[in-house]
């Protein structure tokens, strides 16, 4: 039988997130279901005093298959025309982040559900496991509706190759903060083939450019150019299947500290705190009114196992504060707009 397994990428910049994910899947997936958190880099102290308690998380510790694809990542966005046009440097998280997700593909798992650190689980996952039986890739999100100039891959660049067309790349669209997939679908025979596409052919080409250094981007052309079979929920024909995913875009409902979709009261698969720093949640966490939709829901699961501890009441946030906020999310959209 198939092994099951959940992943996530955290380290302890973010530990406020990990344990609210941590026990949104306990109590919504499963208390049973194995978890491996594979390192977004080596400051994993808190992360590894954590998974002492807890009994099915583990951590991921082969740094050869991290290195592995991380250096898959840098040639192939070396080779982007993006990288000789802009004299702008990469985030500062480029080299512990891109990638590194993708281990998975090489993990522990047979079968496998990825959650971004952001997020909080919401229903088992019975759904995604039973369209792996059929599909290789599954997601659940809308990426397929953005207009040319963000979405992932640059589709006039590839309609003019004669390959796909406009209609067959939009359903491939995806993002990559939550994916059920399967061990063993990119073989280091099958990267290889993919740099020689991608960097001696030019197929970088067909990654959009305003996006060369997310790994979503590169996971997409990976799942376009394999040529599996691809289901994402939100292309289903079943109407209780598409529903919203995100905190600040999305309006849900809370049941007993489940969230729903508004419209029809859908179960969702999880909420995705995009948009929201980890400095955000470890402010949230320490009492102080930060401007997170649905951050009561993240309160919760934050302090799940440790009420006691949850702030008793939100304080406002100092002048300094709020200025330094401010100031930091204006700097991040201004380089977002600049790359």
């Amino acid at each position: 039988m198939d092994s099951f397994g959940i992943y996530t990428l955290a380290n302890d910049v973010v530990f406020d997130q990990l344990v609210a994910l941590l026990n949104s899947i306990e109590v919504n997936v499963s208390a049973d279901i194995p978890i491996c958190i594979i390192p977004y880099n080596e400051q994993l102290d808190l992360v590894r005093k954590e998974i002492q308690n807890r009994k099915n998380v583990i951590l991921f510790d082969n740094w050869d298959v991290i290195q592995h694809w991380e250096e898959f990542a840098h040639q192939v966005w070396a080779a982007h025309p993006r990288e000789k046009e802009t004299k702008l440097s990469r985030p500062s998280w480029y080299k512990s982040h891109l990638q590194r997700k993708f281990v998975a593909f090489e993990g522990i798992f047979d079968k496998f559900v990825f959650y971004d650190g952001d997020s909080l689980a919401m229903k088992p996952l019975n759904h995604v496991i039973d369209k792996l039986e059929t599909s290789d890739f599954v997601f659940d999100d809308w990426e397929h509706l953005k207009d040319k100039a963000v979405a992932a891959l640059n589709i006039s660049v590839i309609e003019k190759t004669g390959l796909y067309t406009e209609a067959d790349i939009r359903p491939q669209l995806h993002c990559s903060s939550f994916f059920g997939s399967k061990r063993g679908l990119f073989t280091v025979k099958d990267i290889e083939i993919m740099k020689e596409q991608l960097i001696t052919q030019k197929e970088v080409e067909w990654i959009n450019g305003h996006g060369w250094w997310d790994d979503s981007f590169l996971f997409n052309y990976m799942t376009l150019r394999c040529d599996r079979p691809l289901f994402n929920f939100t292309l289903s024909p079943n109407g209780e299947d598409r529903t919203g995913n995100c905190a600040n875009a999305d309006p849900f409902v809370n049941i007993n500290n489940v969230l729903y979709n508004q419209d029809g009261l859908k179960p969702i698969h999880r909420i995705h705190y995009m948009s929201y720093s980890s400095r955000d949640f470890a402010q949230l966490s320490q009492g102080q009114d930060v401007n997170i939709c649905y951050g009561n829901e993240f309160l919760h699961y934050r302090f799940l196992k440790e009420p006691e501890q949850r702030p008793k009441q939100l304080k406002p946030a100092s002048i300094i504060t709020k200025t330094n906020n401010l100031f930091n999310k204006t700097m991040n959209k201004i380089q977002r707009t600049l790359r």
